[in-house]
């Protein structure tokens, strides 16, 4: 089984409500959205990923005939109602933000319209894969907008919460600007460049250093990037350099030297000049450990000649945000707009559109979240994906959605470029005030109830 795309990978309660629904008859047409609330501290913005994801997910949605005989074991269901579940399928239309746009809070990033069996089942994966890609994606923009022009590789694999989300978060963090991955599968998956080194095991494993770093480069000719901190880190640097010429003789040139450990700041500079003495200019130096956007913005502000980065654990897990307040809530069924109204999660009723204004320089302005049917004026941001269940057009490839979201990087006012602490203006449209007023009359209770 692949457990990543079977329909049982959900919450009971989407199945206990589909029972619900499916004894009380109720099929019409539901509109559900997804959003983040708020804004946690040491975030100014969002990049919305995890939309190709979503799309197969529900072009595949069905339940196999052993799913469907395990939930009969179980006692939970009636007969009738698991036999309406083998002819399942996803036949709803789908409006979405393309990835690598930047959203705020209060704005829909993709909406689904469909028979609420249909659109109520979908919820948990859809939040699952939604939630993920743009919480790695966002993390990774600010590394991105940090370290323009610098390598940046994801190496977070081995500490991600898991097999998929090590996978996807390698497609995120290429997609918000990373130049690769040390992830192998990713490379095969998606495409996207690999880049590794080597561990401090190989270096152990021999019990002369520079003899690791010959056996290293005729293993890997093309691709020589030496591990130079296992013990000293600037008496290995010498030894890069005067392993340079022999190895120069064999055909095989040094590309880079790699820090994983200490002042990375001070161990660079140190590094550098030796480098630089020994006639190896060329050899771009790396570093990894322990490194995020704050990192990479202190060492490169204090001049640290660096020239990329392996960026892992603290990107894989998002370790300072691990999660975002997001939420897929109905907003209308059978033709009636639907409210939350609970404390501290209240909702806007109805089909929305988000509308994005810009300056003469393409800078972000503000944005509007109105209804669908209350036009506004700047770029309509939720654009049509999928219509009856079918994608209306082929996903762009992972190369157009990198240009999309360093264009929209690129737009972003100076202040959230910097990581600053600035709260950008989304308008809630007065049109969105009075549908919920208009909810809100017609389903609180009467004086007299």
């Amino acid at each position: 089984m692949n457990v990543a795309s079977s329909v049982l990978l959900t919450d009971l309660y989407q199945l206990t409500m589909l029972q619900g629904y499916y004894d009380t008859g109720m099929e019409d047409i539901a509109v559900f959205e997804f959003f983040v609330r708020r804004l946690r501290p040491g975030r100014g913005f969002l990049l919305a990923a995890g939309l190709e994801q979503s799309l197969e997910f529900l072009e595949q949605l069905r339940f196999t005939p052993e799913e469907l005989d395990w939930l009969a074991s179980t006692g939970r269901f009636s007969t009738g109602f698991l036999a309406s579940l083998e002819t399942l399928r996803f036949t709803g239309d789908v409006h979405a933000m393309p990835e690598g746009t930047v959203f705020f809070p209060n704005e829909p990033i993709l909406r689904v319209t469909a028979p609420i069996p249909q659109a109520q089942l979908v919820e948990t994966r859809l939040i699952n894969l939604l939630h993920l890609q743009t919480l790695i994606a966002s993390k990774a923009a600010r590394s991105v907008l940090m370290a323009p022009d610098k390598l940046l590789v994801d190496f977070g694999l081995r500490r991600a919460h898991g097999a998929e989300a090590g996978l996807l978060a390698a497609r995120a963090s290429y997609l918000a600007g990373f130049s690769g991955t040390s992830t192998v599968l990713a490379g095969r998956q998606f495409g996207i460049p690999l880049y590794g080194t080597m561990a401090h095991s190989f270096i152990q494993a021999h019990d002369d250093e520079a003899l690791a770093f010959v056996h290293f480069a005729h293993a890997q000719p093309d691709n020589v990037v030496l591990l130079i901190d296992t013990w000293d880190t600037e008496a290995a640097t010498h030894k890069v350099v005067a392993l340079a010429p022999k190895l120069a003789r064999d055909g095989i040139r040094i590309k880079g030297v790699r820090i994983d450990s200490g002042d990375l700041a001070e161990h660079a500079r140190r590094v550098r000049a030796i480098l630089d003495a020994g006639g190896l200019g060329h050899v771009i130096l790396f570093a990894s450990g322990d490194l995020d956007e704050y990192v990479l913005r202190d060492m490169l502000a204090a001049g640290a000649p660096v020239d990329g980065f392996g960026v892992g654990t603290r990107l894989d897990t998002s370790s300072d945000l691990p999660y975002l307040d997001c939420a897929y809530k109905l907003q209308e069924y059978a033709g009636r707009a639907r409210r939350k109204r609970s404390e501290g999660k209240a909702t806007w009723p109805g089909r929305k559109q988000v509308y994005r204004r810009h300056d003469a320089e393409g800078r972000m302005v503000a944005d509007v979240v109105t209804l669908e049917t209350d036009p506004q004026p700047g770029e309509p941001l939720l654009v049509p994906v999928m219509r009856g269940g079918r994608r209306l057009a082929p996903s762009p490839d992972l190369a157009a959605v990198r240009r999309h979201a360093a264009d929209n990087l690129a737009r972003l006012p100076e202040p959230l470029r910097r990581l600053d602490a600035f709260d950008y203006p989304v308008e809630i449209a007065p049109a969105l005030h009075e549908l919920a007023a208009q909810v809100d009359r017609a389903t609180l209770p009467s004086p007299s109830d």
